[in-house]
């Protein structure tokens, strides 16, 4: 098992004015796509590039409206003149400039508010040429940041199992666009569910290995694996617990499935279920205090929430009698969850709180959804094209976009909950 060394970033120069108001609201309701030129960076061939990166991550953000180049009247850097631009409705303008030195290169940007005239953002970059995608990444995150305060998620990865053409599974790891798909190495008979730590330094995955389940924990710090828990029975595992050096998992190694608690570091488990049914899928709020999970004391699987000693159950899916594959999103709002409906399988969100849910598919077959960090994207398997395939939804059912293809099928994805380059 190898995990690569993404990037390392230099930032050699940060020039952010005082005071640069903040453009967006993302989590308003009345979200408006702000007009944006970006224009190809100057200089170096490798500028062309890295400028495109930038405007494939930007206009599948769903915050900037990339407007066409053959509408920009004004030269590249250093010319900016607001006159220009007002007329044309365009509110930001990205200009850049790289240079090649070696095997790396340097790049300057310039971000530019129209309506106020000034830069609010102009920064300098450098980086080996092979890591030419994930510096273009950090270019819009930086971007993202300057007129919504916030990162989005473009500096991400999606972790998840692929199966190849002979049927052996592995972990693979591919930007949140889907592009530098890598395998892990890891691998092992009936590989799932699979779930990054919270720092983004390792993986937690099941597989059988010498005839019986176990979990599993992958350190991409050491490149070294090593068993948490294995017994007779299924044992699958669950999300990190945050505040805690801890997991939570799902067995049936004492009847029927459970939800426990593994804890790292005393290396034992405790049993938080004690239903005579189905107790599986657990998923964690972001402030720990709380977990989603499957249960089918109701007599089909449904979500039900309740809190780690076990108080406060109550059940939050009502759509359809096969509900299962909860994830609860980074701000708490929402959990998303993979419902049966008309004989197909489709990704809802729900509110946990009013319980008021909302479908997001309705092509296909649609399972195991994941949020990305920041809350407003959805990875999910689809096979809605004839082959289970990893896609990415916002949470407002926009922007869908296929990111794996026919050569392996995809399953059990998860985001990565931090930048992790």
């Amino acid at each position: 098992m190898k995990r690569y060394l993404l990037l390392l970033l230099i930032f050699l120069l940060t020039a952010s004015p005082a005071g640069a108001r903040v453009y967006i609201d993302i989590n308003s309701p009345a979200l408006r796509a702000v007009p944006t030129a970006v224009y190809d960076f100057r200089g170096a061939p490798e500028g062309k590039e890295v400028s495109q990166v930038v405007r494939e991550d930007m206009q599948l953000s769903g915050i900037f409206e990339v407007v066409p180049k053959e509408t920009y009247i004004e030269s590249d850097l250093p010319a900016f003149n607001q006159s220009n631009w007002t007329p044309l409705g365009i509110d930001l303008v990205l200009k850049g400039a790289v240079f090649s030195e070696g095997d790396s290169l340097v790049v300057t940007v310039y971000l530019y508010d129209v309506v106020d005239g000034r830069v609010v953002l102009k920064k300098q970059y450098r980086s080996k040429k092979r890591f030419l995608r994930p510096l273009g990444h950090s270019v819009t995150n930086d971007v993202y940041r300057a007129i919504t305060g916030q990162d989005g998620p473009f500096r991400t990865e999606i972790a998840f199992v692929g199966i190849n053409k002979r049927g052996k599974r592995h972990i693979y790891i591919m930007d949140w666009d889907g592009k530098r798909l890598k395998n892990t190495g890891i691998s092992g008979e009936l590989l799932t569910s699979v779930h990054w730590s919270l720092d983004g330094k390792s993986l937690v995955y099941s597989a059988i290995k010498g005839k019986q389940w176990g979990i599993y924990l992958a350190d991409f710090r050491t490149s070294k694996e090593k068993e948490l828990f294995r017994s007779r029975g299924t044992n699958i595992a669950g999300d990190f617990l945050p505040g805690r050096r801890s997991i939570l998992f799902s067995s049936s190694y004492r009847g029927s499935p459970d939800i426990y608690i593994y804890n790292l570091i005393e290396k034992r488990q405790s049993r938080i279920t004690w239903s005579s049914g189905i107790e599986v899928s657990p998923t964690a709020s972001p402030d720990g205090k709380w977990i989603a999970f499957v249960s089918n004391r109701a007599g089909t699987p449904q979500i039900y929430k309740m809190r780690l000693d076990g108080t406060g159950l109550r059940r939050i899916s009502f759509t359809g009698g096969y509900n299962t594959s909860p994830d609860w999103s980074p701000r708490g709002d929402l959990i998303a969850f993979s419902g049966l409906v008309g004989g197909h399988h489709q990704i809802f969100v729900v509110n946990p709180e009013t319980l008021e849910a909302k479908q997001l598919t309705r092509t296909g077959n649609n399972e195991d959804p994941t949020f990305s960090p920041d809350g407003r994207f959805i990875a999910f398997v689809s096979d809605r094209n004839s082959y289970k395939a990893i896609y990415i939804i916002r949470v407002d059912g926009t922007g869908l976009k296929r990111l794996t293809g026919r050569g392996i099928q995809a399953i059990s994805p998860d985001w990565s909950p931090v930048n992790l380059f």
